[in-house]
């Protein structure tokens, strides 16, 4: 069993930061979180959800063309934890963001971190 929880949301103005963890526990948390393909989406009120960075196991990147060049996934192995840092916020980001975790055939997902940005 897998479980995920994110952090670091909050609330913070157009063009400020936040980072946001997802942390991998449970029986097998630590061989997910190292082998996975992790993912961030995020789904804003009245959207559908929308997937905004993914790093595979081996550290291969890929971003929305929405949030490229401000946000950064990276992953922390030796941790369990997967992190989006987000920069140059836009009120538009404003979002519940889910961590996720994809290894084989299965899916994992968090309970989500809401992150307003007031303009």
């Amino acid at each position: 069993q897998v479980q995920l929880v994110e952090s670091g949301g909050g609330l913070v103005q157009a063009g400020g930061s936040l980072r946001l963890s997802c942390a991998a526990s449970g029986n097998s948390g630590n061989i997910v979180s190292a082998n996975a393909m992790m993912n961030w989406y995020r789904r804003a009120p009245g959207k559908q959800r929308e997937l905004v960075a993914s790093i595979t196991n081996r550290g291969t990147t890929t971003y929305a063309d929405s949030v490229k060049g401000r946000f950064t996934i990276s992953r922390d192995n030796a941790k369990d934890t997967v992190y989006l840092q987000m920069n140059s916020l836009k009120p538009e980001d404003t979002a519940v963001y889910y961590c996720n975790a994809h290894y084989v055939v299965e899916d994992y997902w968090g309970q989500g971190t809401q992150v307003t940005v007031s303009s």
